[in-house]
């Protein structure tokens, strides 16, 4: 942290414009350096100045320089930026001038981010809701992801941490301070508290596992008979080649995997092997995958270029929670059944096209139906689901204690799993709400 680190923050070169961030101690030095001043220019206000290596005097380039004085910075540091031309020879000639300054060297990956954190600009939801954001390919992900880096997680988990220390400081003070004057029914006041916090911690989990949908991806598999249609189908959806079409049956053997933006939702779609039995054990190993997936996936297009085979036990095979399963009537072109579309049963042809686009709206439905009740979560992650659920089972054990002093120390086990959450585990708030709500000690 005592250096001053520097890097690209735009994208690689070529490009029209190159930003380069300086963050630390040395970030006034490397402003004066480079761009030949005797004085700091004015906080927050670009200058257009020319850029010379601080050595030789040699101008590098011509850009705009922003002095940005910490800690209401990015870092919480002082930081300076540099603007310059995205041609790969000037990003380097700047990168070198700056690596021969006193202090500088090139930030290692993320560490702009890890000191924002340490100087206590951001929290950990906030940190993983910025790299979701760098991440995200879609238009949900971007939305999820900016909630979070916005501070929506951070506001919230606040929020459930304020409560549990209140609740542990009405028992440190009925343990500590038990002659004094403290609220009637505290104790009764906190059970009700705790149920609160659990019942809300409990739909927070179960959303926060739904919108896993939205950061890796809706999973649709696509199953049925040898011959239906599936890859043709994928690659339809796909627009492209991905995966082997013959009339040969078997031919796919193992899952195909494909990955495309639907309305906003990432959606993976995986071909399957072929259902039905064989005595080929490559072929038999691939219905075992076919079923597998089926069963993990989050949504199953069932296939068939026959309508009655919506009612044989391949498809009860498949069948798992109402809605689940989309049943897809393949090779429309060839067939004469009357089925249209809003009918149980979607008919299309991968050949001409025809119905795709009821499909993709179906699935698109879908996949809105299944994730929009997410949207307001904060457990988007495994690793804050399984604290929740470990700080959850610490208030259960709470409210069976016998005694106060036994039940603070489960509560502090589930302040302590929330401080893993966002990184931060502060003992003394519990002694500030303790000493300035109650006139402990007069």
């Amino acid at each position: 942290m005592t250096d001053t680190i520097f890097a690209l923050g735009s994208g690689p070169a070529p490009a029209g414009v190159a930003v380069i961030r300086v963050s630390g101690p040395a970030a006034a030095q490397a402003v004066c350096a480079l761009a030949g001043l005797s004085a700091l220019p004015e906080a927050r206000r670009a200058v257009f100045r020319p850029l010379r290596h601080p050595a030789s005097g040699e101008v590098l380039d011509h850009g705009l320089v922003l002095w940005l004085p910490g800690p209401g910075t990015f870092t919480g540091e002082d930081v300076a930026e540099f603007q310059g031309h995205g041609g790969v020879a000037s990003i380097n000639a700047l990168l070198n001038a700056l690596s021969d300054l006193e202090g500088c060297r090139q930030a290692e990956a993320g560490e702009f981010t890890r000191r924002a954190f340490a100087n206590g600009r951001m929290d950990l939801t906030e940190v993983e809701g910025l790299a979701d954001l760098i991440a995200a390919e879609t238009e949900a992900q971007r939305r999820l992801a900016l909630r979070l880096a916005a501070g929506e997680g951070r506001d919230r988990y606040q929020y459930w941490t304020d409560r549990l220390v209140r609740v542990l400081a009405y028992l440190e003070a009925a343990v500590d301070f038990p002659e004094d004057d403290l609220p009637e029914s505290m104790l009764e006041r906190n059970e009700i508290e705790i149920r609160a916090l659990l019942g809300e911690w409990a739909q927070d989990i179960e959303l926060g596992a739904l919108s896993s949908g939205i950061r890796d991806g809706v999973r649709v598999a696509i199953v049925g008979a040898p011959n239906v249609g599936k890859s043709s189908l994928l690659n339809r959806l796909a627009g492209r080649e991905a995966a082997i079409v013959s009339d040969i049956a078997g031919t796919t053997r193992d899952v195909v995997e494909v990955r495309m933006d639907l309305g906003g939702y990432l959606v993976t779609l995986a071909d399957t092997a072929g259902l039905r039995d064989t005595r080929d054990q490559i072929e038999e190993e691939g219905v075992r995958r076919a079923l597998r997936t089926a069963e993990s996936a989050d949504l199953v297009l069932f296939l068939s270029d026959d309508s009655a085979d919506f009612d044989t036990p391949s498809h009860d095979r498949v069948q798992r929670a109402e809605g689940d399963v989309i049943s897809v009537l393949t090779k429309a072109d060839q067939s004469s059944h009357d089925y249209h579309a809003g009918n149980t049963v979607i008919p299309v042809s991968s050949k001409t096209g025809a119905g795709i686009g009821d499909l993709l709206r179906t699935l698109e439905t879908a996949c809105r139906d299944r994730l929009a009740v997410s949207a307001g979560a904060v457990a988007v992650r495994a690793r804050h689901r399984d604290a929740l659920s470990r700080a959850a089972e610490a208030l259960e054990r709470a409210l069976s204690q016998p005694e106060a002093a036994l039940a603070g120390e489960d509560i502090r086990l589930a302040l302590s799993e929330m401080g893993r959450i966002t990184g931060r585990v502060d003992v003394e708030a519990v002694l500030d709400v303790l000493f300035g709500e109650f006139c402990i000690g007069k």
